[in-house]
């Protein structure tokens, strides 16, 4: 498969018509037809079923089109940095899931990226799973983990940040009254909560024997929708600290759990590959920040 004909499928599927991305590509109808059904031919399968105005993917061809979007923009991401040469330039791609460590991540980005204005960047949202599977397949640089996770098949940097666990509520509630809240307190209240953090051993284990009269009414992956259910009443939302949206924070409130609930942070990335001269820059400034909070030395400026 040619990187350029990808290319030509991703632009018809977000077309959803030949024609139109035929124009798009400045190519005629009849050639963009030819590449498709040489595609096709090529993979033995079906990707399109054509119909008189739109086109609508097989199975197959939503398949392609979830990886040919990662090759194309594994292509992209290789070229920019090999035409980077010795200048720190080039793209540097982290996925992550939402949580306030992310501060110590991005504050690196900034200053990485003041200090070379031809630097980019591209930061992945997603739970551990989707970014572990971003990073296996070769389209982001590092994922940061949340939480405890089988993580000996890369090589891992430690964060001394924690995400602490706590409850979003509405600012009138009753709970509020509490300082922290115990797991007997959230015992039938109606609960938003995490896919990762429902798996968790450590957060079943917390829950203790009241987890057996917990009442899930759902689960998120992201918590900036998961707070509009709260503020409409929905229910009590369980997450990370430091993650409450300033749109929400006049109506809502958080308070940790008790005993405290915490997870480890950790960046990942491959064994086995060879980091682009940008990602190397900035795993090197990444550990000397966390060295400097250590010892409260200043570390060199450092750009190679």
């Amino acid at each position: 498969m040619e990187i350029r004909v990808l290319r030509y499928f991703l632009a018809v599927v977000t077309a959803g018509n030949i024609t139109k991305a035929a124009r798009q590509l400045h190519l005629t109808q009849p050639t963009l037809s030819r590449q498709l059904a040489d595609l096709e031919a090529e993979l033995g399968v079906q990707l399109f079923v054509r119909g008189h105005q739109q086109i609508t993917l097989t199975s197959e061809g939503e398949y392609l089109r979830a990886r040919a979007s990662e090759l194309v923009d594994l292509a992209e991401q290789t070229t920019a940095n090999l035409q980077a040469g010795r200048a720190i330039s080039g793209t540097l791609s982290i996925g992550a899931g939402e949580s306030s460590g992310m501060a110590r991540i991005t504050r690196v980005i900034g200053e990485l990226q003041a200090d070379h204005p031809d630097v980019r960047f591209n930061l992945i949202s997603g739970n551990a799973s989707e970014t572990e599977a971003a990073l296996l397949h070769g389209t982001i640089d590092f994922a940061v983990i949340m939480g405890e996770r089988p993580l000996q098949q890369y090589h891992t940097l430690q964060l001394p940040d924690r995400d602490r666990w706590g409850v979003v509520m509405k600012k009138d509630d009753p709970l509020t009254r509490q300082a922290a809240i115990p797991a007997s307190a959230l015992v039938d209240r109606p609960l938003i909560m995490s896919r990762q953090g429902m798996s968790s051993d450590h957060f079943l284990t917390w829950w203790g024997s009241d987890r057996e009269r917990l009442k899930v009414i759902g689960t998120y992956s992201l918590v900036f929708n998961a707070q509009l259910l709260v503020s409409q009443g929905a229910g009590y939302l369980i997450t990370y600290a430091g993650l409450l949206n300033n749109a929400n924070q006049a109506a809502l409130t958080f308070r940790p759990l008790t005993p405290t609930l915490s997870e480890p942070i950790t960046l990942i990335w491959k064994k086995n590959t060879v980091l682009s001269p940008v990602a190397r820059l900035f795993l090197r400034r990444l550990r000397q920040q966390i060295a400097h909070e250590k010892t409260g030395h200043q570390p060199e400026a450092d750009n190679r």
